[in-house]
């Protein structure tokens, strides 16, 4: 459970898995971005040229939209790259959100040698509890079987013992 207003990056080794992961498991569904998602969007508005970049744009000004009216933003990240976070990340603290990174690892993904070390350095990061140092207040790691173990994403403030 996360407090309402949050940013919750998810990172994996298989983004389009994990785009199916939050899609499933969170209500909001207004609070889903990725760059898949807003490429679809764009594709045939667009040229072919000029994509990549409007869909850049178009994805950190909703993002940004919704953290400063205090929403919930729920991004499925590329790739395992701290610069791809580091934009939403900074978006999230100059307006005072909790930031959270969920590290999404299923079973079976075959990952090059880059792929493998990036995965690697996310997880020795995120066990040592370095990701604050990228601005993360939490982090989890869901792997395996784990994953399974999850049924929903959910955005409530903490009951108050009374």
């Amino acid at each position: 459970m996360y407090s309402p207003g949050s940013l919750v990056v998810v990172a994996s080794s298989a983004p389009a898995d994990a785009d199916a992961f939050v899609n499933r498991l969170v209500q909001q569904k207004g609070a889903l971005f990725s760059m898949n998602k807003v490429r679809g969007l764009l594709e045939g508005r667009v040229g072919e040229a000029e994509l990549e970049a409007r869909a850049q744009e178009l994805l950190t000004n909703a993002i940004a939209k919704r953290l400063e009216s205090g929403d919930t933003v729920v991004v499925v990240a590329e790739t395992l790259d701290a610069d791809e976070r580091e934009p939403f990340v900074r978006l999230a603290a100059a307006n005072g959100r909790p930031r959270h990174l969920v590290l999404f690892e299923p079973a079976g993904v075959d990952l090059d040698e880059d792929g493998k070390a990036a995965l690697s350095d996310l997880r020795r990061r995120l066990t040592a509890g370095e990701l604050g140092q990228e601005g993360f207040q939490t982090s989890l790691r869901l792997a395996g079987s784990t994953i399974g173990d999850v049924k929903r994403l959910d955005f409530q403030r903490p009951s108050r013992d009374d």
